[in-house]
């Protein structure tokens, strides 16, 4: 897909995540769309996958760790035909496929991990990296993590772990839009130069913008040619909470909560969806 073609997907499913979530009157929509340039970039144009086949054992596998913006993710399941898009309107009603956080448990199709206790998805995902290595396969491993989930100490044991197994196949990508649920990054524990935390510990970091699709292929494009570098990488990228909708951009009451049918509708236009 061309980069125009690409953004425009990107905003078709921020207005899914945009009627998940006013629909179900609950949800976590701002990081939903601050991740939506970048995971329409991976679904679309990098990650090896096949919705017909969601256990293929030669696939890519994505994780999110930051489980709580998975209305992007089953935006993106649903248009790539994992599920009927159906299965969106019914999103965090109990009982149904899809709740407020991805469970393998439920049996999604295309969900890797069941993720939303923030902290464990890089080590997950560094399990999963190694046992490609000792099958022998070319699969690559895309982990989604947060800012704020840095605060923890998981996703740095992790890290650590990445570097000395010399794991070449991992890409963490995090989401660093400075906002959590309980206000900015840098109020409630400031987290401070991640890309150069990364790189600190042996990572090879990209640190890019989040929105800029230039910025964001290359980024995925070196991660492709590290193959044999024996070094995991990580897509720094600066993001904006709630990106694309005026009122909700870089305010992080947007971090969790459902609009009003006149606050969807205003969302809708500025996304050029109306």
């Amino acid at each position: 897909m061309e980069i125009e073609a690409l953004k425009r997907k990107a905003n078709k499913l921020r207005g899914d995540v945009l009627r998940m979530v006013t629909k179900a009157n609950s949800g976590h929509p701002g990081g939903a769309l601050g991740m939506a340039d970048l995971l329409t970039v991976l679904y679309y144009q990098y990650l090896k996958h096949d919705p017909k086949r969601p256990d293929w054992p030669d696939r890519d596998r994505f994780l999110l760790s930051n489980g709580h913006t998975c209305p992007i993710l089953y935006a993106i399941l649903a248009d790539r035909g994992y599920f009927p898009r159906e299965e969106l309107w019914h999103f965090r009603k109990l009982g149904a496929l899809l709740q407020g956080h991805p469970s393998t448990a439920w049996k999604i199709p295309g969900v890797e991990l069941s993720s939303g206790s923030l902290g464990n998805g890089l080590s997950v995902s560094l399990g999963m990296a190694l046992a490609a290595r000792l099958d022998k396969k070319d699969s690559r491993i895309y982990c989604f993590i947060s800012d704020a989930e840095c605060q923890e100490g998981q996703p740095w044991e992790a890290a650590t772990a990445a570097v000395h197994h010399r794991v070449d196949n991992l890409c963490a990508i995090l989401d660093w839009n400075g906002c959590q649920i309980d206000g900015y990054t840098a109020n409630v524990m400031d987290v401070g130069d991640l890309a150069g935390k990364f790189r600190s510990f042996g990572f090879t970091v990209h640190e890019i913008d989040g929105h800029n699709y230039e910025e964001i292929i290359t980024a995925f494009d070196a991660f492709l040619a590290a193959a044999g570098t024996a070094k995991p990488t990580l897509i720094a990228a600066h993001t904006t909470l709630g990106k694309g909708v005026s009122f909700m951009e870089n305010d992080p009451k947007w971090h969790h909560g459902a609009l009003s049918e006149e606050q969807l509708a205003q969302a809708l236009t500025e996304l050029g969806l109306n």
